[in-house]
């Protein structure tokens, strides 16, 4: 069985700014707070797919 990634990006700029592996058993997409080196401050992340 292959492992998925999902990738996360920034709310702001929209730039993919890092990458994770995806969990099956979750249904809502990941949410975090990290720093976006483009904006240069902490953005909220969401998961892509």
């Amino acid at each position: 069985m292959a492992v998925k990634k999902a990738a996360l990006a920034c709310t702001v700029c929209g730039s993919r700014n890092y990458s994770i592996t995806a969990n099956n058993n979750r249904t809502q997409r990941l949410e975090l707070n990290k720093f976006c080196k483009h904006c240069g401050k902490k953005t909220l992340h969401k998961e892509t797919r």
